[in-house]
């Protein structure tokens, strides 16, 4: 991507932060939030194919407060998910994740995709963005997080 492309994503998206995760059954701690951020976007690029049935999910666990999820628990393996797909993100919580076969659409609620909004993103505060795999797992993902920080000196770092 050349400097001045990085620099119009930046401007849009805010900042990027990347974290690669081979898929086992666990909780795992994508990425650290100090203070409180809009998350922009998140896109998951899956490396190594996901080909087992599986349960999982993506939340937001803060230091002080109450876990959310960011999609609901969903099985992205029975029907394989190959190499070069994508994983988004709605934003609405009982949703789960979208897949793509090399796309996806931005952040936003089904309705709000469907008529074409991509949403605002989401607010989160001090604590972690976790994948949480409760059953089955192959496959490496790797995920992408965009954030605008909101408190001075707040920001996403991969774990």
């Amino acid at each position: 991507m050349s400097s001045s492309n990085s620099g119009i994503a930046k401007a849009v998206l805010g900042i990027a932060v990347k974290k690669t995760y081979a898929l086992v059954v666990e909780t795992k701690t994508l990425f650290t939030v100090s203070g409180l951020v809009l998350i922009t976007s998140i896109v998951g690029k899956v490396t190594t194919a996901i080909t087992v049935a599986n349960t999982v999910k993506l939340q937001a666990n803060p230091t002080v407060g109450t876990t959310q999820d960011i999609f609901a628990a969903t099985d992205i393996g029975t029907t394989d998910t190959p190499a070069g797909d994508l994983i988004g993100v709605t934003g609405a919580p009982a949703d789960g994740p979208l897949l793509g076969i090399g796309a996806v659409q931005a952040w936003g609620s089904k309705a709000t995709l469907a008529a074409g909004d991509a949403g605002k993103g989401l607010f989160v505060t001090a604590g972690t963005i976790e994948q949480v795999t409760a059953t089955g797992a192959d496959g490496t993902i790797d995920w992408w997080l965009t954030y605008v920080a909101i408190e001075p000196n707040a920001s996403v770092i991969a774990a």
